[in-house]
């Protein structure tokens, strides 16, 4: 099985929202990290519906997503918007 989360897939992932390939630390290449993630976890959940551990996983997750994404709304509204948008998420 392939890893689901190759480095070259991070890479792909931070210079579609970072500022380049290697811009690890920027709200939106976290926020999408962390989306890419969280629908893969999602996924896992829905065929082991008692695997409790990658259950919690996924809640601190989108914790996480949410207190990245409520810094990047206090700084710049506008970033947060665009974020928003591009990934289709939803409050």
């Amino acid at each position: 099985m392939a890893e689901y989360l190759a480095p070259e897939k991070k890479q792909e992932l931070f210079e579609k929202y970072g500022k380049s390939n290697t811009d690890t630390g920027s709200p939106e290449s976290q926020v999408a990290l962390f989306s890419y993630r969280i629908a893969h976890l999602t996924e896992h959940l829905k065929n082991n519906k008692h695997d409790y551990v990658t259950r919690r996983s996924l809640l601190r997750l989108v914790g996480k997503r949410r207190r990245v994404l409520d810094y990047l709304k206090e700084i710049d509204i506008e970033r947060y918007r665009a974020i928003v948008k591009e990934l289709g998420l939803r409050r």
